[in-house]
Formats: structure tokens, sequence, C-alpha cells
């Protein structure tokens, strides 16, 4: 499975096999199902669903490593674009954001005033804004941006840490004492045995460990996962320590686990929905069929149909 897992992540990077998993139609409605539509008002219809069905939401518009400043701006304008759209549409949705899509490759201080000018816009409407982290080569810088802004921003922006990797023990300690919002995910990049852990029952183990600490002596923790024991272990942890909802949430990704999501409603959690959308969905798309793999035999299939 590992080795399945390591040549899904190397094809979400092969342009020639996009251009065939657009062009299958069969393969749409399993792009659909984790993918909010290509537009921002698909991706507003699909959190006002989500709103009514007693969830909150994340948007993330799709895309990464961009290699112009020009784009690196028109990102941070399209994200300040999606706050005031959120604001007028009266959806309860923050945002998540790459650097590198906002310029992290071209110059680090590029991609700090740009995400200064999307925190402070979200700062003014009331909203909040998720840094994502990419892969391990980015992880020191995008902490380093996040620790620039996190002083004068507090709440209103948030770090990922990435339970698989080894150094995460570590930045959950410095998140603790920085008080900063944290989304404890799995990872979903291909990492080395060098600086992550290379079996799921490792993984597994660290990210109950570093959740514990941040529900226990964390300011606030998102608990983004899919995995059923995971939550039963922390429903478990939150009822002995007495934590209220004030300090943590459940995150799911859009399409994924639909019945564990409406189950966490009906038992009271809060839970938050991630809603990626636009053109650029082909690599988050892999991503996640790296996730499950028999999703990417249906895919497969469509193509070899046609």
């Amino acid at each position: 499975m590992p080795l399945l897992r390591t040549a899904m992540l190397w094809m979400a990077r092969q342009r020639q096999l996009e251009a065939l998993v657009r062009a299958a139609p069969p393969a749409r409605p399993l792009v659909q199902r984790f993918i909010a539509g290509e537009t921002l008002d698909e991706a507003l219809a699909a959190v006002r669903q989500l709103n009514a069905r007693g969830m909150t939401a994340t948007l993330d518009v799709l895309g990464e490593n961009v290699a112009d400043a020009r784009e690196a701006q028109a990102a941070a304008e399209t994200y300040c674009h999606v706050l005031d759209q959120i604001a007028a549409s009266g959806v309860e949705s923050t945002i998540s954001v790459k650097l590198t899509m906002l310029g992290l490759d071209i110059d680090p201080a590029l991609a700090q005033r740009n995400l200064e000018a999307i925190v402070d816009h979200a700062r003014r409407l009331g909203n909040r804004v998720a840094v994502d982290m990419e892969g391990s080569p980015y992880t020191q810088r995008t902490l380093d941006l996040f620790y620039a802004l996190h002083p004068r921003y507090g709440d209103h922006i948030e770090m990922v840490l990435q339970a698989y990797l080894y150094r995460t023990e570590r930045d959950v300690e410095d998140a603790i004492a920085h008080r900063a919002r944290v989304r404890l995910v799995k990872g979903a990049y291909d990492e080395p045995p060098t600086i992550a852990y290379p079996s799921k029952r490792a993984v597994d183990a660290a990210y109950r460990r570093q959740l514990e600490r941040l529900l226990e002596h964390g300011h606030f923790v998102s608990i983004a996962t899919h995995d059923e024991a995971i939550i039963r272990a922390a429903r478990g942890f939150i009822r002995r320590m007495g934590i209220g909802p004030y300090k943590y949430e459940f995150q799911m990704l859009y399409g994924v686990r639909r019945d564990l999501q409406e189950q966490l409603v009906r038992l009271g959690e809060p839970l938050r929905i991630y809603v990626p959308f636009g053109r650029q969905w082909y690599p988050y798309f892999m991503r996640r069929m790296a996730e499950r793999p028999v999703n990417l035999l249906f895919v497969l299939r469509a193509i070899a149909r046609g």
C-alpha cells in the first residue's frame, strides 16, 4: 500500500495524466465529490448546504507553487474577494491559504506581504485564515511566517501541523507556548522515513499524543481526521478532562465520510468542513485518491473507457 500511495502522489505531479483525467467524463462525478466546483458561486452554494446541516466550513482556493509575483498578488486579491463574498452571503466559513500560492518560492518577503494583506482583511471582517502546511521543505518557512504575524493578529490566523513529521512534537510545544490556534492533520505528502513516521500505526500514535497535548494545554485545536478510532479516543479524552467546545472542533474534508460527518453533528460536536474549489483541482484530487486507492481504480477505468 505505501508503494501505491507513493505512485499516486507522483501521478499528482504529472501534467499529461492531468489532461487525461480532465478529459474523462465518467470520472467527473468522483471529482465533484471532493471538489466543490470550479467557481466561488459553486463553492458558496456548497457551504450553504453544509451550514444547513449544522456544519461550518473553511474555503480553499486550489492552487500552489506560483512562479510569478503577479500571480501571487492575484492569488492574494482572490482570497480577499472570497472573504468579501463570505461576509456578503452570510455563510459560516473561514478560509485556508497555501504560502506557495502567495509567492513563497519566489521570495518569503513577498509571501509575507500577501499573507498579511489577507489576514488583515480577514480581521476587518471578523474572519480567520488558516495557513496550510505543504511538503516538508516548506515546514520551517511556513512556521516562520506564521509566527511573524501571530503576535499582531492572534486568533485571526491559524497554523496547521502534520503529525507524521518527527519534528511536530516540538512544534506542538511551541504552539502551546505561543497560544496559537492549531489544525492538526496526519499529513498527505510523500516524506522519507528520515523525517516522517513510515507506518500508519506510528502516525496514529503520534497524532494521539500530539492531540492530547493540544487539548489539555493548547489554546484551540482543530481535530482534522476521518479516523473513527482517533475520533472516539479524542471524544473520550475530552469528556474525561472536562474540555469544552471553546477549545476544539472536529474537521473533515468535503465529500469524505459524510456518514461520520452527520454522526458527529447528531452527537452535538462542533464540525468544520474543508471545502476546496477552483480550476487547479488535480493535485489535490490525486492526494485524496492516494488516501483511498479504490477511488483511483475508478478513475483509471474511466480514462480507459475514454
